[in-house]
């Protein structure tokens, strides 16, 4: 009986000295060891890749915000302030009632198929064709609108890019292609009295060319951009 009532507390205490180490090592010096290392060699990174103006954090270059006029009565989406570069559709495709403004309390994408509306494998240019509340309906209407929207005195929009009208798989892209942002220039321009010169240059400068030279496309990211765009307005 006392042999056994000893190996018990012999084990109980060898168990309860294993966990308090494993509870130092992996719960206490091993998280301290690697924010360490994450500080030291990419603070950057392990801090939400911050992006500041005016010494004030201001957003995050992983993450897309919107840039719209205020909602009105009985809208579900408002509408986009023309004056700002936009970024991608976000969390679907045209209007949403889910993440109507990057709201980070879900994300994602339509669930829909790519042919979804298709008539023959084509979306009907036509919107008045287009079978309603399907993929080929918010493509076709958010293609009208890109063209309508940046469609100015003396430019016409010709080809809309795909990042104009599609969601990312998150819903939260923070960047646009160049020729997404090329389509913008003018709009942008007329709306805040610069030249056109003036912000496609803004463009050119915050292209991201690829990764390493040949991984991915090249990017440009929305709220670094618009930043841009308001130290030039401001400097009149």
């Amino acid at each position: 009986m006392n042999n056994s009532v000893s190996n018990t507390a012999r084990l109980l205490w060898a168990g309860l000295r294993a966990l308090l180490v494993l509870t130092v090592v992996t719960g206490i010096l091993y998280p301290l060891a690697i924010t360490g290392v994450a500080q030291g060699l990419f603070n950057d990174k392990a801090n939400g890749s911050e992006i500041t103006s005016n010494g004030k954090v201001v957003g995050s270059s992983l993450i897309g915000q919107a840039y719209n006029l205020p909602l009105k009565k009985g809208q579900e989406t408002p509408e986009p302030d023309l004056k700002w570069f936009q970024g991608r559709p976000q969390n679907g495709l045209g209007t949403n009632s889910v993440n109507t403004q990057y709201k980070l309390i879900l994300s994602g994408a339509t669930n829909r198929s790519g042919d979804n509306g298709a008539v023959d494998g084509v979306c009907p240019k036509d919107p008045a064709k287009v079978e309603e509340a399907t993929l080929c309906q918010w493509v076709v209407a958010a293609k009208d609108a890109v063209i309508k929207d940046n469609s100015v005195n003396g430019y016409t929009v010709r080809s809309v890019p795909p990042d104009a009208v599609t969601s990312s798989g998150s819903g939260l892209d923070p960047d646009i292609s160049p020729a997404y942002a090329d389509i913008q220039v003018h709009r942008v321009a007329e709306k805040n009295g610069l030249s056109v010169a003036q912000v496609q240059k803004l463009v050119d400068d915050h292209t991201d060319g690829r990764t390493l030279g040949f991984i991915g496309e090249p990017t440009v990211n929305v709220l670094q951009l618009n930043i841009a765009l308001k130290e030039l307005v401001a400097k009149g």
